[in-house]
Formats: C-alpha cells, sequence, structure tokens
C-alpha cells in the first residue's frame, strides 16, 4: 500500500468524475436552444444512475470473478468485501480506490453517447436504454478488457486508458443509435444554431483538464507512466488544437505539411521516441493517443 499511489489515484478520479459536467456544458452549447435543459440534464442523470448501478453490482459483474471471459459475477454486490486492503488489479492502492477510479469511466462512458440522441430520443426511454446498455455492453466490455480472464485480454488486447471499453463502444452505439432513430424533427426545415458557444469553449477546456487525470490516472501509481501520460495529453491535445485551427483558417494542404514535417524529422533523426510519433499524429481529442502508450525501454 502506497499513501503517495492512493492520494495520486483518489485526485484523479476526481478529474474524471469533473469530466462529466464539463461533457454536459460542451453538448449543452453545441445543441439548439430548445434541448439545452434536456440533454444537460441527461447527462446529470447519468451521473447518478451509473454511480448507483456500479456500487449495486457493476463493479462486481466487471472486475469480480469470471466466466467464459464475458462477465465477472456477483461475489461484490453493494461492495461487499471491498474494503481498504490491496485489490488483485493494482498493487499498491486499496480495492476500494480501484472501484472508485473505474466507476467514472462507467459514468462517463454513457454520457458520451447522450449527443447522438438529442432531438431524436426521449429522456424517459434515454433512462432505460443507458441502464439496459450498461448491463448489457459496458460490464461484459470492461471485463473482456481489463478483467483477470477477460476474453479479448487473453487474445492480447491492450487498452490503457479506455480507447475500446469506453470510446469504441460509445461511439459505435451513437453512431448505430443516429442511423436508427434517424434525422431530427424539422431537420431540413428549421435553421440549426449552436445555442452558446462559450458554453462549448467552457467544457472542453474542463475535458481537456479532466483527461490529465484519466489517462495519468490510468497508470494506477504516480510513476514515470503516469508523466509519460501525462505529457502525451498535454502535448497531443495541443497539437491536435492547432492542427484543427489551421484547418479551418486554411486550405487543407497546411494541415498535410503540418503533418509531414514531423514524419520528416522523426526520419531525419531516426528516432523512436513514442512523444514524438504521437505529436506527428494529433487526434482530435487527448484521449486516443494518450491511451495508446509505449513505455521508454
Amino acid at each position: 500500500m502506497n499513501s503517495g499511489d492512493t492520494g495520486f489515484i483518489l485526485i484523479c478520479s476526481a478529474l474524471v468524475f469533473f469530466m462529466t459536467p464539463g461533457l454536459a456544458f460542451f453538448y449543452g452549447g453545441l445543441v439548439r436552444r430548445k434541448n439545452v435543459v434536456n440533454t444537460m440534464m441527461a447527462i446529470v442523470m447519468i451521473m447518478g444512475l451509473a454511480t448507483v448501478m456500479w456500487a449495486l453490482f457493476g463493479y462486481s459483474l466487471a472486475f469480480g470473478g469470471n466466466h467464459g471471459g464475458i462477465i465477472g459475477d456477483f461475489r461484490w454486490f453493494g461492495l461487499e468485501g471491498i474494503g481498504w486492503n490491496v485489490g488483485p488489479y493494482a498493487d499498491s492502492i486499496p480495492n476500494l480506490v480501484f472501484c472508485a477510479f473505474q466507476m467514472m469511466f462507467a459514468i462517463i462512458t454513457p454520457a458520451l453517447i447522450t449527443g447522438a440522441v438529442v432531438g431524436r430520443m426521449r429522456f424517459k426511454a434515454l433512462f432505460i436504454f443507458i441502464a439496459l446498455w450498461s448491463l448489457v455492453i459496458y460490464y461484459p466490455l470492461a471485463h473482456m478488457v481489463w478483467g483477470q480472464g477477460g476474453l479479448l485480454a487473453e487474445l492480447g488486447s491492450v487498452d490503457f486508458a479506455g480507447g475500446d471499453v469506453v470510446h469504441i463502444s460509445s461511439g459505435v452505439t451513437a453512431l448505430v443509435l443516429a442511423i436508427v432513430l434517424g434525422r431530427r424533427k424539422g431537420y431540413e426545415r428549421m435553421t440549426y444554431r449552436i445555442h452558446n458557444i462559450p458554453f462549448v469553449v467552457l467544457g472542453a477546456t474542463i475535458l481537456w483538464f479532466g483527461w490529465f487525470g484519466f489517462n495519468a490516472g490510468s497508470a494506477l501509481k504516480a510513476d514515470g507512466l503516469a508523466a509519460h501520460a501525462f505529457m502525451t495529453s498535454a502535448i497531443a491535445s495541443a497539437s491536435a488544437l492547432l492542427s484543427w485551427m489551421f484547418l479551418d483558417i486554411s486550405a487543407i494542404f497546411l494541415c498535410t505539411a503540418f503533418v509531414s514535417s514531423y514524419f520528416l524529422i522523426a526520419i531525419y533523426f531516426k528516432t523512436s521516441t513514442p512523444l514524438l510519433v504521437e505529436i506527428a499524429y494529433p487526434s482530435t481529442t487527448s484521449i486516443t493517443l494518450g491511451e495508446l502508450i509505449i513505455p521508454h525501454t
């Protein structure tokens, strides 16, 4: 047990939790005025629903036991047996702290889906859908990728900070929902205007701030890997910001030249430094590159 690691992961957990209200501001600013309250309250609702479900049976199904590499069991139902001692997934923090950190992922993942159903799905239907989706999709996928004996983990899948469990699951679900539910009512007849740009900026910066805990905390220790993830998140997201800014105000060839220049630098110095490769592929968010971390050897 390490008090430094424990404190670090608790702070990272709070940062990841803070991302979810940041997402509410981000989505709330992007939608039309009439959808603002529904959009932001949907995310607030998920913060409550996902927390209660995780404490009751979500953590147990995702990380407790193993059945066919697909799902856990109910040995930790209601967090029974989850205490201050070290758990099976981290050797320097209490099992309860690991549970708290993973709970924040279980909260923000379904919240990411809500942006695709604004104006398409009623609040009550979304509540039921999120509950069922967490039970049928998120918990089994978290177990398969991160759980002991998980099917995908046994096949060699490596997910440092949620690329599979969080982003692929929520992204594919959002796309499928948008296709199945169809266009929003009045899409072709009404002028679509972003409700509040300051909300968008506020939400985006909160998300950026929270991603430092999202990625660095996934090291589960306050060590060099956490520092590397922290810097990767900062540099990759900053590079993405500049790339999209240049792309928005100039021709596509400027962005192409920007990316190509880093390739030329990498080739010139014949470097294998991961940070340079990560800069050469700036993502639209810091998560994607922040979770594809290859430590220095």
